[in-house]
């Protein structure tokens, strides 16, 4: 029989957690990454909700899938027969989903999308939003894990550790004990922020282990393929919706019922690479592999000489407002290019919280932006010092242009025939406003 599949996955986490070397309490994903390979220059190709998920399930650029925008303001994926709920249920998975997708909307979508299962629980308590529909979905999914018979494939999706992040009173979490993310300065409003990632972080990973555990509980780890991601970078300035290895980077285990336990991986890797990596792995039929990631299976068979990729890029068409940008990020290497003349930072694409409140109040919404920019990550990891102008980088701009152009040509990209329209019933808020959450919306003909 073959091997079942449980993808876990969470909101706005990046790499912000223990195996990464974050001072975040995290224990299950510790535990998992002793099992697990764990890549350390995994990346998202797409640092905003939709575009991101709907990579990794089809395999194509957020922007092929039909995802220049989030489903929530009314994008939704064009070709959910690709999706790989869809081909797992072709090959003879049961196919279930625990918590949401946030890939395609309307009102058959998770079926559209393959999935045939539903796990419900009911929790006593509650009542604080996300939270506590989080200890739903884990306890949902557990109980799936405990009746299934396989193969099955089991999405469980988790709304932590989106904003707004929990009250620290069942993970206390001291402002002043924290170290502040490296985009933002160390004051006492940063520090408060990320002590809600932390604590939010900390329910994460109760509920992951709850999964877990019952995996191990149901002696299915071995026949088991485990894989544990998020979408994009935390939800602070400078991050999350940032085409910067601070918003595009994401942290990624994968626990092989036969593989290497607790290796490594430094090769580049795309979110856009898992359903191909999957394809290969359980030999599925079909034309996954015509999409546009490239199989890391060859990690699981030796880590330490496994290359990866020569590049990996990243996108942003719609957030909450227009804010048009792509990248290309090689080993050493980050090159950006906007194609829009808004001058300054979008604040609408920066969720709202303690962090934004203060460096908006110090000006963030008057920083320029350049057009274009290249960054040495190997002299500049904070990706602050613009080379694009430095004649010594002249040949790096030169080549990193040209292969941006080339994926945004294969990859048939609408930037290419100028501004992208929002779909009818999409809403964007406008580019110069404030907040995510202000009522004010842009007309659909807008853009």
């Amino acid at each position: 029989m073959p091997p079942n599949v449980v993808v876990l996955h969470s909101h706005d986490t990046g790499r912000h957690v223990s195996p990464y070397g974050h001072a975040v309490p995290t224990p299950a994903l510790d535990a998992l990454a002793e099992e697990s390979l764990q890549f350390r220059h995994a990346h998202s190709p797409a640092p905003t909700c939709s575009p991101s998920r709907a990579a990794m399930t089809t395999g194509l650029a957020p922007h092929a899938a039909g995802l220049t925008g989030l489903v929530n303001r009314g994008w939704t994926m064009d070709c959910p027969e690709r999706h790989l709920a869809n081909r797992l249920r072709e090959a003879g998975y049961d196919t279930a989903l625990a918590g949401f997708q946030h890939e395609h909307g309307g009102p058959d979508a998770d079926r559209e999308l393959g999935y045939r299962t539903f796990p419900t629980a009911d929790i006593s308590g509650g009542g604080d939003g996300g939270a506590s529909d989080d200890r739903e979905t884990a306890a949902a999914a557990a109980e799936y894990v405990r009746t299934a018979d396989g193969p099955f494939f089991l999405s469980t999706a988790f709304f932590e550790t989106h904003r707004p992040f929990p009250a620290r009173d069942e993970h206390d979490v001291d402002p002043d004990g924290v170290r502040p993310f490296d985009p933002l300065p160390d004051v006492p409003a940063t520090r408060e922020d990320v002590a809600g990632f932390h604590a939010s972080a900390a329910r994460l990973d109760d509920c992951l282990g709850q999964v877990l555990d019952a995996l191990e509980d149901e002696r299915l780890l071995d026949e088991t393929l485990v894989v544990y991601t998020t979408d994009h970078g935390p939800a602070f300035p400078g991050m999350k919706c940032t085409l910067s290895d601070a918003g595009t980077g994401v942290a990624l285990l994968a626990r092989f019922p036969d593989g290497p336990r607790g290796e490594t991986v430094d090769g580049l890797v795309s979110h856009t690479d898992f359903v191909p990596t999957l394809a290969e792995y359980l030999d599925l039929d079909g034309d996954a592999d015509e999409g546009h990631g490239e199989s890391w299976l060859d990690a699981v068979d030796d880590p330490s000489e496994f290359d990866g990729r020569d590049a990996v890029y990243g996108e942003v068409t719609y957030h909450a407002a227009y804010e048009p940008t792509r990248s290309v990020r090689t080993e050493r290497y980050r090159y950006v290019r906007r194609f829009d003349d808004y001058p300054t930072t979008v604040l609408p694409n920066v969720d709202d919280g303690p962090a934004k409140r203060f460096l908006t109040d110090h000006g963030l919404g008057e920083r320029e932006r350049p057009r274009e920019a290249l960054y040495d990550t190997y002299h500049d990891p904070g990706e602050r010092d613009n080379l694009v102008d430095d004649p010594g980088y002249a040949g790096v701009v030169d080549d990193l242009r040209e292969r941006l152009d080339e994926w945004m040509r294969e990859t048939a990209d609408p930037l290419l025939d100028g501004p992208v329209s929002k779909p009818p019933g999409g809403e964007a808020n406008p580019q110069d406003g404030r907040d995510p959450g202000d009522p004010e919306r842009e007309p659909d003909d807008a853009r």
